[in-house]
């Protein structure tokens, strides 16, 4: 039996809320929201006491999947890897299609926001690039060719 009625939002969880906001806005997603959340419901969530955390909503304008991207107050962020590469394990990517891959990747260079390799096709249908935003996490671009 299938339990899912639709892909909601992926999370993320940031050390500067507002750098990683503006960068995500900066690839066109819009905030819907922002908030602090603590008490019993998150505590209970995530398996911790005492949890304060802060977070935006942000959406594509199509209104289609969420990016979630919390900053904790209490307990502390746990520091990850700033430079993962593509092949460790867990969560590596967030990928979204645009129009122009190249002027979305020059804006993004432009902001210091660099290439994790280049710029690759594939099958003739698609092309594609990792780019290395804020703390480390990779976006990857992707635009139909044709």
């Amino acid at each position: 039996m299938a339990h899912l009625r639709r892909f909601d939002h992926v999370g993320i969880t940031v050390a500067d809320l507002d750098v990683a906001t503006a960068f995500f806005e900066m690839l066109g997603l819009e905030v819907e929201g922002r908030t602090c959340v603590e008490g019993a419901f998150i505590d209970t969530v995530i398996g911790m006491t005492g949890a304060r955390t802060e977070i935006v909503m942000l959406r594509p304008p199509d209104g289609d999947t969420a990016v979630e991207l919390s900053s904790f107050e209490r307990p502390a962020a746990v520091p990850g890897p700033a430079a993962a590469p593509a092949n460790e394990l867990g969560l590596r990517s967030i990928a979204f299609e645009v129009e122009d891959l190249q002027a979305a990747v020059d804006q993004l260079s432009e902001d210091g926001y660099g290439l994790v390799g280049g710029i690759g096709e594939f099958e003739g249908e698609w092309r594609m690039a990792y780019v290395r935003g804020p703390e480390g996490i990779i976006v990857a671009l992707a635009q139909r060719v044709g």
